[in-house]
Parts: C-alpha cells; sequence; structure tokens
C-alpha cells in the first residue's frame, strides 16, 4: 500500500514483482506523474493487473480539504513560533513538545555532527543553570534540541550567544517565558 509519496515505489519494478507471483496485491494511491487535468489520460505499468487497486489521488485538491490544509498548516506555524514544536514537518526533525509553564526554552539547530549535545550542556552545567527538560531529534543532516531551563532573566542573552557559538549551529532561538 502506497498513500504517501509517488516516488516511494518503483511501479515497473512493482508490476514485474506482480506478474512473477512475488508479490500477491497491491494498492497504490499516489503516482510519480500525476494528470494535470481530467483531459490528460491517466498511464501507469500497473493498470490492467488484476490484483492491483489504483485509486484518484485527489482528496487534497477538494476545496474542503484545501481550507483545512491552509488552517492546518497555520496552526502548525504558530505553534512551531510559540512553543518549537515541528510535529509534522517533513524536512525537520520532528519534535512534539509540552507547553512551557515557566522558565526560559532555548531552540538549537546544527548540523547532525558528533559532540554538539555535549557542548550544549557544557553551556548550561558552566553556568550552574538546571536544565529541567531536554528535547534532541535527528533527520541524518540536521539535529534540532530543545532546552527548557531555569534561568535568570539577564543570562538568557549570554546563553543564546554561547549557543550560537557551537560550531555547525544553523540557527538559535530563545522563547521568553510566557507572561
Amino acid at each position: 500500500i502506497n498513500n504517501s509519496r509517488g516516488t516511494v515505489v518503483d511501479l515497473d519494478a512493482l508490476a514485474v514483482a506482480l506478474r512473477d507471483g512475488h508479490l500477491a496485491g497491491a494498492a497504490i494511491d499516489i503516482f510519480p506523474v500525476e494528470p494535470t487535468s481530467n483531459a490528460e489520460r491517466f498511464v501507469s505499468p500497473l493498470q490492467g493487473l488484476p490484483n492491483v487497486i489504483l485509486t484518484p489521488h485527489v482528496g487534497g485538491s477538494t476545496e474542503e480539504a484545501q481550507d483545512r490544509i491552509g488552517a492546518e498548516v497555520a496552526r502548525k506555524l504558530v505553534d512551531y513560533v510559540q512553543t518549537g514544536s515541528t510535529l509534522g514537518a517533513v524536512n525537520f526533525p520532528q519534535v512534539q513538545l509540552p507547553p512551557r509553564l515557566s522558565g526560559a526554552r532555548f531552540l538549537h539547530v546544527h548540523r547532525n555532527v558528533p559532540g554538539v549535545l555535549g557542548q550544549i550542556n557544557a553551556i548550561f552545567s558552566g553556568r550552574s543553570l538546571n536544565i529541567d527538560a531536554q528535547y534532541l531529534q535527528t533527520d541524518g543532516e540536521f539535529g534540532y534540541v530543545v532546552v527548557d531551563a531555569s534561568v535568570p532573566p539577564g543570562e538568557a542573552d549570554t546563553v543564546l550567544r554561547a549557543l550560537r557559538a557551537i560550531d555547525g549551529t544553523v540557527r538559535t532561538r530563545h522563547l521568553r517565558p510566557a507572561a
């Protein structure tokens, strides 16, 4: 079953595997190349095979779906800006974060190389700052660390500068305590 990305499945290889009996069946809802209009003919090497279900990938193209998609994207952006949560991101490490009830939250995006997390922790421990919660996720190329910490207001900018100075840092943010 493929209903994620059209390029995930090699349709020619799948057709051969189905014809040869190596696979019992397949269901595909999205394709590498899809018709751009009703006038354009749909062509797939899976057409005509008895053990295949092909469905049109149109769910996201309806007016109702577009409204919902727009609202969902806006919610995700607001959630990232307010909390640092990246749940649902397709090109970035996914981290689902609880609300920050007190203290400061620091977001650190970096190249995914060994030692960065240790350097981040050293910045806090070297200043005798307690880390209340910490979240890390990587996606191969990038790492994303979120640190909730008890940081005196006057020291947050110093911590942020130290985080930015870590080799491999791509971006940092400090989310101020909720008012």
